[in-house]
């Protein structure tokens, strides 16, 4: 049966469909101007909230249908086994951006510690070493991929030259928002919700520890 959500889906305008993937996979839209998601509003796709425009449930359906990957294909598996590959890395990162907020005292990081956040800095550097080969399989594997690694690099170097921002600020392309936008996208294309993702990330990171 062919719901009425599948058929405004379906009919979606195809110049909008680029935009739609980009806002639902960033989750929101900050600072972008006004012709840029006029179009977006107008069909229904994203809402005003102050200074963010957000996906709405239609949008996010529509980008889910057009990024996933039928259930019995080869590439599916192919894709899934390199999504299992990366959720333990997500855990490390998860892990980094928290000691790089917080010290483990639970105090605020005000980064006036610099062998502290040095630490820090070389915990995000096993990340970054695990997550490259990673990105490298599903780039043979995903049209566009490539980007992600491209954009983790790219805020990396921003770290690196003094801006503490592109680590885990969502005002920015930082190595968290690039990281979110990736993991995003993986559970679309595979049509994984978000319960179940938590779950098979825990017994995968359980599994590595032994």
């Amino acid at each position: 049966m062919h719901s009425a959500a599948a058929e405004r889906t379906d009919a979606l305008d195809k110049t909008l469909t680029d935009a739609v993937i980009d806002l639902v996979l960033r989750g929101m839209w900050r600072g972008v101007p006004e012709a840029q998601y006029r179009p977006l509003v107008d069909a229904g796709l994203a809402m005003v909230k102050g200074p963010m425009v957000l996906p709405t449930e239609y949008a996010k359906n529509a980008a889910a249908k057009m990024l996933r990957i039928p259930a019995d294909s080869e590439l599916k598996d192919r894709i899934n086994a390199v999504y299992e590959a990366f959720l333990p890395v997500n855990r490390k990162v998860r892990e980094v951006c928290t000691a790089w907020q917080c010290r483990p005292d639970g105090s605020v990081n005000d980064h006036n510690d610099s062998v502290y956040d040095a630490e820090v800095r070389e915990m995000l550097e096993d990340v970054h070493e695990a997550i490259q080969p990673v990105l490298r399989r599903l780039e043979r594997l995903l049209a566009g991929s490539g980007r992600y690694l491209t954009g983790l690099e790219e805020a990396l170097d921003q770290f690196d030259d003094g801006g503490p921002q592109w680590l885990a600020s969502p005002l920015c392309d930082s190595y968290h928002t690039v990281w979110m936008r990736l993991h995003q996208e993986l559970l679309l294309v595979l049509g994984i919700s978000r319960a179940d993702d938590e779950a098979l990330e825990e017994k995968l990171v359980r599994r590595s520890r032994g």
